[in-house]
């Protein structure tokens, strides 16, 4: 599922910013989130707040494609931006206004210092043969 996301992600590069956007016509940064994760039939909140609060955490050692990265980009606000993990500290994201959805970085000393933790919607699947853990 997390690869599915990804490359629905992916599929959107270039679009262009727009706020409150949640359609092919132009996305928000949470607006891509809750497209990206329709289009799959999961349902997300729609704000990068409410989808901070929503998912379920993941460490950043465990990132793993189509995880949700999210950043503070005011020192005194709540979370206000989101990102869809691509792997090797990449993300994809409509970074503002003006601008198109785009990869963006981790090690970017802007978003590395905004980090503020990832989450996901989605449940990782199983392989057959796999160990379970006891409940």
């Amino acid at each position: 599922m997390g690869a599915s996301l990804l490359r629905v992600s992916e599929a959107l590069i270039g679009t262009p910013y727009r706020y409150g956007g949640a359609d092919r016509r132009g996305f928000d940064c949470s607006g891509l989130v809750y497209f990206v994760h329709a289009q799959l039939g999961l349902q997300v909140p729609r704000t990068a707040a409410a989808q901070h609060a929503a998912a379920r955490p993941v460490g950043r050692r465990a990132l793993a494609q189509g995880d949700l990265v999210f950043f503070r980009t005011r020192p005194a606000g709540e979370v206000d931006h989101v990102g869809v993990y691509v792997g090797a500290d990449r993300f994809v994201h409509a970074p503002g206004s003006g601008r198109t959805v785009a990869y963006g970085s981790l090690e970017d000393p802007w978003y590395a210092t905004r980090l503020v933790g990832a989450g996901r919607f989605w449940v990782p699947q199983v392989l057959p043969g796999a160990a379970h853990a006891a409940p």
